[in-house]
């Protein structure tokens, strides 16, 4: 007679008295493969939890409240944020217009370094309010925006989305802000923080 089928022919079983696969029950089989790819399911269920966790970190780190509003910048405040923005600027040879303005955005000092572009006025003045208004550093619109899709409203709000407004912070709150225009966005924030960063020593 003829044999049925699924069973091994003669002569199939090997020396161990295994069957080869084809002749090995399909259950088996799977159970088989299951074993292999578990530690590559294991590996991409590990690298999916971090993802989210870092998600999650990034959304919690967003939405943490801006600073209050405090006291303004004294004078003598404003004139060591302003020398320090001044000698970033000056080390670098970078012909900038710099301007700080208290918690309500009205302007305590303004500096235009020589050869400094007369737009820049308005446009540094413009970073510093959007900043203290915002309470946040306007790189973070600047950056929103970057990003495309409804970001791009953010165009529309009426206060500036350049990099280079950055909110003083006394005390753990607002007591002002710092703007600066005449270079790129990038080096403008640079010297703003570098006055920033003089409040302190």
């Amino acid at each position: 007679g003829h044999s049925c089928v699924g069973q091994p022919e003669a002569g199939t079983v090997d020396a161990g008295g295994k069957l080869p696969a084809r002749f090995q029950p399909a259950r088996f089989q799977e159970d088989h493969n299951m074993r292999k790819l578990l530690p590559c399911v294991a590996l991409v269920a590990a690298a999916t939890l971090i993802a989210a966790v870092l998600v999650v970190a990034g959304v919690a780190a967003a939405q943490q409240p801006p600073p209050e509003y405090g006291a303004a910048l004294t004078l003598e405040q404003a004139k060591k944020v302003m020398a320090g923005a001044e000698a970033e600027a000056m080390k670098n040879k970078w012909p900038v217009v710099i301007t700080i303005v208290d918690p309500g955005g009205n302007v305590q000092m303004v500096q235009r370094l020589d050869n400094a572009q007369w737009g820049s006025v308005a446009i540094a003045y413009d970073k510093a309010k959007s900043a203290v208004a915002l309470r946040r550093p306007t790189k973070v619109f600047q950056d929103l925006i970057a990003q495309g899709g409804a970001n791009l409203r953010l165009l529309n709000i009426g206060y500036s989305v350049l990099e280079g407004g950055i909110p003083i912070i006394v005390g753990g709150k607002i007591a002002g802000a710092i703007g600066v225009s005449g270079v790129t966005s990038q080096q403008d924030a640079q010297i703003g923080q570098a006055g920033i960063d003089a409040l302190g020593k």
